[in-house]
């Protein structure tokens, strides 16, 4: 439960920073400054938690790392997200589904070859130095990231800072109905989110208990998060140009009716966790590899919430704040991780038992979910937005659900 604690806790300060660094970007320095100068903010963060675990100071190496890392990456996340979509406008804009699909394959890819090589690395050479060595890697990696969008900094569309127009545009009339449309919308991805981060938390409390060998070997338990990139990979092709233009046949497939499938998607996922928990607490012999089920569920649910959602909120903003709604769309990761850490310690008792023990803590969150689904249906069906693409003038077109 500590555990559980400690990863949603950064989780939630590591995705509600991006409001910063999104006004940085949209009012005073642009995107492309932000992202070049936070990202090396985010280069030190590994730094200090490399050095703080080799000089055996992992405490305080921790705290500053990861605070350094909340503020370099969570600074950045917005930025990036809409400078992908400045390259776009009113001549490709039909493109912009599609490179969003890809940017977060790319995403994934690096979530996929981390998740497999670090918890190798650190088994590797914890003994000898700590977690210096595991965090240190992704920080070199980081460094050569930085150091390569440097090299290409002429070949991206730069859209200037707003200066005065960010507030006058942003605050206006049109603007603030913007925010206020989408605001329900992303309270309520924070419930999935609420539920989609616990792969980092309960779902690896959850292998530790597992029969993990495999043909003789044995999977460690935080490598089980490596399935979901996997399936991410696999499942952006297979959604964009296989299932989405089926589903569009039968009916008019909509960013919001996609999330939608999404939110119950993610109830049976977690519904499919609280029957693994029950087999266990039976004390059956459960294999680790059963976790695969409810990991394709929650995958397919991500790809129509989460990669959807990047495209939505980037067409829905205003102009003058694109990298401040992504911020907002970002901050629903960071209210759910809040949702999660409220219910972990609201549920603890003195004793250290759960007032939700066992399967019973998965079906909680299958319910929160699925209501959260039901109410998102009635957001989608009311929903009156306005596209806004950079390069047309004035806004677009409305967006019905």
């Amino acid at each position: 439960n500590l555990a559980t604690q400690w990863i949603h806790t950064f989780g939630m300060w590591v995705y509600l920073l991006p409001v910063a660094g999104a006004i940085l970007s949209d009012w005073l320095f642009g995107k492309y400054r932000t992202i070049l100068w936070l990202s090396l903010v985010y280069c030190l963060g590994h730094f200090v938690l490399a050095v703080g675990e080799y000089a055996d100071q992992t405490y305080w190496g921790m705290i500053v790392g990861l605070g350094l890392i909340a503020v370099g990456a969570g600074g950045i996340k917005p930025c990036v997200t809409s400078h992908v979509g400045d390259q776009f406008g009113s001549g490709n804009k039909h493109l912009l589904s599609k490179v969003f699909s890809w940017f977060y394959f790319s995403i994934n890819l690096g979530a996929f070859t981390s998740t497999i090589l670090t918890p190798y690395v650190f088994a590797k050479t914890h003994e000898a130095y700590g977690g210096a060595i595991a965090f240190g890697i992704p920080g070199v990696l980081m460094g050569i990231a930085t150091f390569m969008f440097w090299v290409g900094r002429k070949h991206f569309v730069h859209i200037p800072p707003r200066g005065k127009e960010f507030w006058t545009g942003t605050f206006n009339q049109a603007g603030l109905k913007s925010l206020g449309n989408l605001l329900p919308v992303f309270l309520l991805i924070s419930i999935f989110w609420s539920c989609f981060d616990q792969t980092a938390s309960r779902w690896v409390a959850q292998a530790q208990q597992m029969d993990p060998v495999v043909y003789g070997m044995s999977i460690l338990p935080s490598q089980m998060q490596a399935i979901n990139p996997i399936l991410v990979l696999l499942f952006i092709p297979l959604f964009t140009y296989v299932l989405y233009p089926a589903m569009n046949r039968l009916f008019r497939l909509t960013p919001l009716r996609k999330m939608c499938c999404g939110f119950f998607l993610t109830g049976l996922a977690f519904s499919a966790s609280a029957y693994i928990e029950h087999t266990l607490t039976l004390e059956q012999n459960t294999h680790i590899l059963w976790q695969v089920v409810p990991y394709i569920i929650l995958t397919a649910a991500e790809i129509m919430i989460s990669i959807t959602a990047l495209e939505f909120a980037y067409t829905q903003a205003p102009k003058s704040a694109k990298a401040l709604v992504m911020s907002l769309n970002l901050g629903a990761v960071s209210l759910g991780n809040a949702v999660t850490l409220i219910v972990n310690k609201q549920i603890l008792l003195p004793d250290g038992t759960s007032k939700l023990p066992g399967a019973n803590y998965y079906l909680f969150f299958a319910a929160l979910v699925a209501a959260a689904g039901v109410l998102f249906v009635g957001v989608a069906i009311m929903y009156r937005g306005t596209t806004y693409i950079e390069g047309e003038d004035g806004a677009g077109g409305e967006s019905p659900a």
